[in-house]
Formats: structure tokens, sequence, C-alpha cells
């Protein structure tokens, strides 16, 4: 029999499928016009808080042949002090109803419940060993919950010194060393690399050692947060490497647009096709 011609994939690109985080471009233009217009520069949309949104108005783009690749999968809540952990794992709940709507595959984390700002709800300079024992055993709860949905949750790592000041389990190597201990398909980083050059650098190896355990990778350039080519990173180069060292999933620009939103979406893209 005569092979049927397969659908494209929206933003597949080289190796990767593109994203762009709506909530970082065309600000300008109202949510659901910011999603036509990724749309039609073929590029998947991420999302961030769901409440803030028209779910329904969201519906209805994706039956317009939006994609949503990720979005914010908690409301409030953390992964540590026992009323923290109810709230998360209830909003998750709600979360994940709203992700199954929209054809949302992965939902994503922090280290704790982040304001408006993405300021910690409550600060935490110290991190103890309890405090690991139990975000440990939330996050092995929630990846319960993503294999009973069928969906993936992701805990993205933040840098401190600049954006998210007193957010515990921060660093790309905090974020890895709990997804490998709870070691579930249903629970992998959200390896955003804009925050792990500010805190770690080393991005190439980063991504070597991580490779396993991602479940999508996040851009913006540095200084800046925004699109690549704007700031001090080799993102070609980033792109050749990941592309040389297997990694076949999404890329997010989750980043500013420096000018023009459409010029930015295509520079973000230049850099992860020509590089990869």
């Amino acid at each position: 029999m005569p092979e049927h011609p397969t659908t494209p994939v929206r933003g597949a690109a080289g190796p990767f499928t593109l994203a762009v985080c709506a909530e970082m471009v065309f600000r300008d233009l109202p949510v659901a016009e910011r999603v036509r217009r990724l749309t039609a520069l073929d590029v998947q949309v991420e999302l961030w808080d769901w409440t803030r949104h028209d779910v329904d108005g969201l519906v209805a783009l994706r039956e317009e042949g939006a994609v949503f690749s990720s979005m914010t999968g908690y409301v409030r809540g953390g992964l540590v002090e026992p009323d923290a952990v109810a709230a998360l794992l209830a909003t998750a709940e709600e979360s994940v109803a709203v992700a199954r709507r929209l054809g949302i595959p992965r939902l994503n984390l922090h280290g704790t419940g982040l304001d408006r700002d993405g300021l910690p709800v409550v600060p935490v300079e110290v991190v103890t060993g309890r405090m690991w024992l139990a975000a440990r055993e939330t996050l092995a709860r929630l990846a319960a919950l993503g294999e009973r949905h069928d969906v993936q949750f992701v805990l993205e790592n933040l840098n401190r010194a600049v954006d998210h000041p007193g957010v515990p389990f921060a660093r790309a190597e905090d974020t890895l060393d709990l997804v490998r201990a709870v070691d579930s398909p249903h629970l992998r980083m959200m390896l955003d690399l804009y925050h792990a050059q500010i805190g770690e650098g080393n991005l190439v190896e980063l991504c070597r050692r991580a490779l396993p355990w991602i479940g999508e990778i996040q851009v913006a350039d540095v200084p800046g947060r925004c699109e690549p080519g704007t700031g001090e990173v080799a993102w070609p180069a980033v792109a050749r490497a990941l592309a040389q060292m297997g990694y076949r999933g999404t890329v997010g620009m989750e980043a500013f647009a420096s000018g023009d939103p459409t010029a930015a979406v295509r520079a973000f893209r230049d850099a992860f096709t020509t590089g990869g």
C-alpha cells in the first residue's frame, strides 16, 4: 500500500521543534492575536499562568491551527511545606484538566510559588536536607499525576542573581538532581539556558550531562533576556552541539523582542535551524 503523507509538525526546524512564549512577544496585542501571529510564523506557543487567559478562547485558537507547547503546571503552592504542597497538588490537578483541553504535553514547575513579578512568595536562602527530601516526595507525587493523565511535568531552573532571588532548588544542577532522584518519564527538566548562563555557564556540557532528563530547552540571550543574537551566547554553536549529542525535542524562546517581534522570532528560528 502507498504511504500516506504525514502532517508536518508545527514548528519543525531541522532536528528541533520550535516554540515561542506568547507572554513575552507582541506584547501590545491581545493574547489571542499573539497566538495567531506566532502560528503564522510556524512556531508552537508557550503560555504561563492559564488562569490569566480565556481558556475557551485558547481552545478555539487550537481549532484554528495553533499548537500549544507548554504552560505553568500549578497556580500556587510549593514543594516543601505541607500546606504549600497541598495547594500545589490541588492546582496541578486543575492545570492538568486545562492542559488536556489545549493539547499541552508539558506542565512547568518551579522550586516554589512565584508572584506576578517572578519573585518567590516565600523566599528561601538555605535549603536543608529535610527540604530536599520533601521536594523529592512532592515531585514523585506530581510524576504519578502526570502518568495518570499522560502529561509530563517539567521542573525549571531559575537564576537567583538577576530575576528570581530567594527561589530554592534554582540551579540547573539542583533541578537535575531532583529529576534524577524521582526517575520518572513524567517528570523531566525544563532546562532554561538563559538562567543557566547567568547562574552556571558552560552550557554545552550542562546540556550533555542533563540530556537524558530534558523535557524541553528554553532560551534567551544574556544579558537582556532578548532573542538569540542580542547577547553573548553563541546560539548556533549551542544548536549544533545539541543536534550532535542527539537532542530532538522542543526548543522554546522565552525571551523579549529587542525590536520587531517578527524579526525576533525569525532570528530565533535562524539560530536553531541553520545551527542545527
